[in-house]
């Protein structure tokens, strides 16, 4: 069953954005691979970026071990004794340390089968892209190939977050596209995406004298939503994880209507 919505579905920005990035980004290498052939192949990478972005009411405190600051200048009954005879009071508050979390990310490299070189980068941006340590080293990684003779697209599929660095205002859609030629940097193209509209085909820029091959972004979608049967997932019965406009919010529940959803309605 396809998904009710037209272009990006926002259902997919919440719980379900991990598994849905690392499936599109494998559609997408699907739909180019005989696209690209014979000269050049499509290959997904992984790899893991660290997310610090736990906030302190996200942590866990344990009440059952807070003391009164008098207590601290009391001798305990608990304290532990040392070597040289001190006493050790235990601690007055327990609370869970932030470890930074290693967290998947998926993207796609085009190389060219003689020489291997990587010709073109898809980097599809996640939450943790998009925050945090997270996006200090996504930057980094971009850096190196803004400076390089690799062509660079990228997809922000994510209302929330903060945007690739552009020079000059982004005008405020919920999703983009950004092809990077390397031959016409800092040029960039840009494709801005409204809720109600269909996913754009982009091209994919490959070596100097070979034309550009398509990438139907809206295809790759619903044939992955369909494949992996995402709406006996996605709870359409309530509104998305990541909160629409009130503008959008009020199409979304007259689209998801029509298609026998109702709010509230389990």
């Amino acid at each position: 069953m396809p998904s009710p919505f037209p272009g990006m579905d926002p259902y997919l920005e919440g719980a379900a954005w991990e598994s849905f990035h690392a499936q599109f980004i494998g559609e997408l290498g699907r739909q180019l691979a005989p696209r690209l052939r014979p000269k050049y192949m499509a290959r997904v990478e992984r790899r893991f970026s660290r997310d610090t972005t736990d906030q302190p009411d996200e942590l866990t405190v344990s009440m059952t071990d807070v003391r009164p600051d008098v207590g601290v200048m009391q001798r305990d009954v608990s304290a532990r004794m040392t070597g040289t005879g001190i006493a050790v009071s235990t601690p007055p508050l327990q609370l869970e340390t932030v470890i930074p979390e290693h967290v998947p990310q998926w993207s796609l490299r085009i190389s060219d089968v003689a020489e291997r070189r990587l010709v073109t980068a898809i980097e599809m941006l996640s939450p943790t892209n998009k925050r945090g340590d997270g996006r200090t080293e996504y930057l980094a990684r971009r850096d190196k190939f803004l400076s390089s003779s690799t062509h660079l697209i990228e997809l922000d599929l994510l209302r929330k977050g903060t945007r690739v660095p552009m020079r000059g205002q982004l005008p405020p859609m919920p999703y983009f596209a950004f092809v990077s030629r390397a031959e016409r940097r800092p040029l960039t193209g840009i494709w801005p995406i409204k809720l109600r509209d269909f996913l754009p085909p982009i091209p994919v820029p490959l070596l100097d004298g070979d034309d550009d091959v398509v990438l139907d972004l809206q295809s790759a979608l619903n044939s992955m939503y369909d494949a992996f049967g995402y709406d006996l997932e996605l709870n359409y019965s309530q509104p998305p994880d990541i909160p629409l406009l009130p503008d959008d919010s009020e199409w979304a529940q007259q689209l998801l209507a029509k298609a026998g959803h109702i709010w509230g309605n389990e």
